[in-house]
């Protein structure tokens, strides 16, 4: 857009005094207003035409075969809602939240991995799931203490197992219900067996349930890159990444995942 010419520096010098300007006889026909900073002639002006123009729409490949259904239409709406998310979902659009196992495998394996690294919590699952035929709650209580702890399980650990199958065998959960409960009432349920806390029933409505709008604060992986995405690295604190999330809602649980997805390193050009 062409800018307009400062006042205080036009060429006055060069315009023609009144008294040399001839008088006209009637009054001449009004000048034709042109906006400041546009050519004679052009309209609507680059400005004005700069703010109605419509926006680009980023275009999104179709989800991956087995993500949820609503998937797609919850990045079409964070892309044009959040400036990060404009350029993650972009980034990652072959990737998507996949189906889990049942749910007392999802469970189990939250346990297994609590408070240890990524990695070693898969080396520990990938051990004691080689101790049941199957991953079952029945066969589970048939294991050996000794065993379990043979491949690393600590004995708290052994103990929320245990407690774990005791609640499916023993039919203490409402399995059948879970599907038209609300989140906060399964994460109550869940949250009554020993060693599940909030996270644990958190990642179990992600993964598992695969609830469209979970926020899951106690993440120390949704701070960080919240952390990194937001504010440069500065940190952050829960009511600031509650506050970024308002622009997330309904589909919490979606750009969560994508800020999982920005953590992880990326193969080199």
């Amino acid at each position: 857009m062409a800018s307009a010419k400062p006042l205080d520096t036009m060429d006055f010098e060069q315009l023609p005094l009144v008294a040399d300007l001839p008088v006209p006889e009637q009054q001449p026909a009004p000048l034709p207003i042109v906006t400041l900073g546009a050519r004679a002639g052009s309209a609507p002006a680059a400005a004005a035409a700069a703010a109605s123009a419509p926006k680009a729409k980023i275009s999104l490949p179709a989800p991956p075969e087995g993500a949820p259904a609503y998937w797609a239409e919850a990045c079409r709406q964070l892309v044009r809602r959040d400036r990060v998310m404009k350029r993650l979902i972009p980034r990652f659009a072959h990737l998507a939240l996949q189906p889990g196992g049942d749910a007392f495998a999802t469970l189990a394996r939250s346990i297994v991995g609590q408070q240890i690294s990524m990695k070693a919590a898969q080396t520990l699952w990938n051990k004691f799931a080689r101790l049941p035929a199957r991953m079952a709650p029945d066969l589970v209580l048939k294991l050996k203490v000794d065993d379990m702890r043979a491949v690393g399980l600590s004995a708290r650990k052994v103990d929320y197992l245990v407690d774990l199958a005791m609640h499916f065998t023993e039919h203490r959960l409402h399995q059948d219900d879970w599907q038209g409960m609300s989140d906060e009432a399964i994460v109550a349920e869940l949250m009554s067996i020993r060693g599940v806390g909030r996270w644990t029933a958190e990642m179990f409505l992600i993964f598992y349930l695969q609830r469209p709008n979970v926020l899951p604060l106690d993440d120390a992986g949704l701070i960080s890159g919240i952390s990194q995405n937001y504010f440069s690295g500065d940190p952050v604190s829960r009511s600031e990444a509650r506050e970024v999330a308002e622009a997330w809602k309904p589909w919490c649980t979606v750009a969560t995942w994508y800020i999982w997805r920005s953590l992880e390193p990326q193969p080199a050009a």
